[in-house]
């Protein structure tokens, strides 16, 4: 039977269980107090049992079963921390699993040449890889079910480092041969009632939205979708213009009708495409090889058309 449980699962579960409250504990283990409920509701329904009596005025309290859990989940974490030593060796090479995230918007764009390339350069790694939106991949992060996120830096909390590759700049996306498509930019005042196909995604949904609303401008939304592929065939086919920080070096749609992209003028903050992984003391070789190989990847592909690389600084 697969395992569907973590280790940090369980080392916030035994933090609680010591501590009394989650919030004690989440300071401990320096990670937010969401996290670490999360963390514990995933046991519980993992393996069937409740483990805390939940008191608003003392906190938590063990349950019978839940002690004797405790002690359990105690002694194997203490029997994982015998792993240390092997680890040291492996953790100067570049082996072994790794997860990898990558948001859904241009997973197509970057996520397979980037893969391969870097798969041939360590053929020991086995990656696996897992497409979502921004709030799917934050979720898969704090639960431990992925190593490190391709995304943007959007809604990131504080138990989380951020390492930026590339700043891309939003752009409007425009069918060929609509009245706006030889402009050197548009401003959101422009767009207000041209009819708008917004990509429909939770985070970057509100992102898009923000540079018209910190303009008093309520934009003419006529078709959603929280596909980036059926956005632009949809634009291309005359539904509307649509709003994306990717820029392809190919501009046709899916369907193979033509794309323009024009930047966009006003306050809209660029977003950095960047690495996004858990806080944590010690980074293995691989999770840090996989790194640089994207910092590397990202500009020497031009994956984003007009981005620009970012100097590397971690955030978090």
């Amino acid at each position: 039977m697969p395992l569907r449980f973590t280790l940090r699962q369980l080392e916030y579960f035994v933090a609680v269980g010591e501590a009394g409250s989650i919030a004690k504990a989440a300071e401990q283990v320096n990670v937010s107090p969401p996290s670490i409920s999360a963390s514990i509701a995933q046991l519980e329904t993992e393996f069937g049992v409740q483990l805390f009596v939940r008191k608003h005025s003392h906190g938590l309290s063990l349950t019978a079963g839940g002690r004797v859990f405790l002690k359990e989940a105690a002694r194997l974490l203490n029997d994982a921390d015998a792993l240390h030593d092997v680890a040291g060796d492996i953790a100067e090479k570049v082996r072994g699993p790794l997860a990898v995230g990558c948001l859904l918007t241009f997973a197509q764009i970057v996520l397979p040449a980037l893969r391969m390339k870097f798969e041939r350069a360590y053929p020991d790694v086995r990656v696996r890889q897992f497409e979502r939106n921004q709030g799917q991949l934050l979720e898969m992060l704090q639960r431990g079910e992925i190593d490190l996120a391709l995304t943007y830096d959007l809604e990131l909390s504080q138990d989380m480092t951020f390492e930026p590759l590339i700043l891309v700049p939003a752009y409007v996306m425009l069918p060929a041969g609509h009245r706006f498509a030889g402009k050197a930019s548009i401003t959101t005042e422009e767009l207000a009632d041209e009819p708008m196909v917004l990509l429909d995604l939770p985070f970057s949904r509100e992102y898009f939205l923000s540079a018209f609303h910190q303009r008093g401008i309520r934009p003419n939304i006529a078709e959603r979708t929280g596909d980036i592929a059926v956005m632009r065939t949809m634009v291309a086919n005359g539904f509307g213009y649509g709003i994306a920080n990717m820029r392809p070096l190919n501009t046709l749609a899916p369907d193979g009708k033509p794309l323009v992209f024009v930047p966009l003028d006003g306050d809209l903050r660029p977003l950095t495409m960047g690495v996004a992984l858990p806080n944590s003391e010690h980074r293995t070789q691989t999770v840090q090889a996989f790194i640089d190989h994207c910092r590397h990847f990202v500009v020497e592909q031009g994956v984003f058309g007009a981005g620009r690389a970012v100097e590397h600084q971690s955030i978090g």
